[in-house]
């Protein structure tokens, strides 16, 4: 039953990410039509980054059925990262988009032209109400994981994007108008590139088998000591494959005993990791003299 609830959830996140790739496709064909015919540099801008949130998106389907494979010979895991580096690739693209919009914003700034306001504003209108949209078909999926986070992010940050336009379009008319709508773009720049880092950070720290966020090894070690006494965690390991799937593997150092009694203590070691710490696949080596080494973390040799 919860696999079949699972299921069903997952397709109709999967739908709403369909929705999203359309809503996005229709706004950036209205947005740089609008842009080049009212002469918005803000407007173009915005179109471009709603034709990267469609490919986004669409990247992050591509990810989310990739990760669904089941685990192979070769791929032993399975395919969760496959998220985690489409998580990367939107991010960067972002980045790209950002400083070239920037740069060509800059320039306007230099030497401002004026923008034909009525057609800006109706187009960033049309865009804001469709983007809003978007925003709300994943208002609540957006913190399942980071390959969604990510694509929620671009979806919000256009929406942010497009109201950032309505109001240049509404203050275009007074004295320094014309600054407005290049301004809204550097605008819409530096907001992107600021929430984008967080999403590039937590991939590269994912693919280089860091430590998940908040998760202190030492501290983790001590806690299970403490709830088990005759228990010593060393040799630990602890990365993230991809989105909820946390690893661990480590010896696990206790008093004598016999084999069904060092299975019982581990299985209730990994209860306590999953818990308290969501780690969900934990290897233990149950060791009753030791390795000849009792080092927290292992090394490579």
């Amino acid at each position: 039953m919860a696999e079949n609830h699972k299921a069903v959830i997952g397709s109709r996140l999967d739908a709403r990410l369909w929705g999203s790739v359309v809503l996005n496709l229709a706004i950036a064909l209205v947005e740089f039509a609008g842009g080049l015919w009212g002469g918005s540099v803000a407007l173009l801008a915005d179109s471009a980054h709603n034709l990267a949130d469609a490919a986004a998106v669409g990247l992050a389907i591509f990810a989310r059925r990739l990760s669904r494979r089941a685990p192979t010979p070769r791929h032993t895991y399975g395919f969760k990262r496959a998220e985690v580096i489409a998580a990367l690739l939107n991010s960067a693209a972002l980045i790209a988009i950002s400083v070239l919009v920037a740069r060509e914003a800059v320039g306007r700034l230099f030497h401002p032209q004026p923008a034909r306001v009525p057609v800006m504003l109706v187009t960033a209108s049309v865009a804001l109400i469709a983007n809003l949209l978007c925003v709300l078909l994943l208002r609540n999926h957006h913190t399942e994981d980071i390959n969604i986070r990510s694509a929620f992010l671009h979806l919000l940050q256009d929406a942010l994007a497009s109201m950032a336009v309505v109001i240049a379009a509404l203050v275009s008319g007074v004295v320094g108008g014309a600054y407005a709508d290049p301004a809204a773009a550097i605008l819409i720049s530096v907001i992107v590139l600021r929430s984008t880092m967080s999403i590039v950070w937590e991939s590269l720290h994912t693919l280089l088998e860091a430590a998940p966020a908040g998760l202190d090894v030492q501290h983790l070690a001590e806690i299970v000591a403490r709830r088990f006494p005759t228990v010593r965690l060393h040799h630990i390991h602890i990365w993230e494959v991809g989105p909820n799937q946390r690893i661990l593997t480590a010896h696990m150092k206790v008093s004598v005993m016999n084999v069904c009694d060092a299975e019982s203590l581990a299985a209730e070691v990994r209860c306590f990791l999953l818990e308290e710490w969501s780690i969900n696949h934990a290897t233990l080596e149950a060791e009753a003299n030791g390795c000849g080494s009792d080092q927290l973390l292992g090394e490579w040799k």
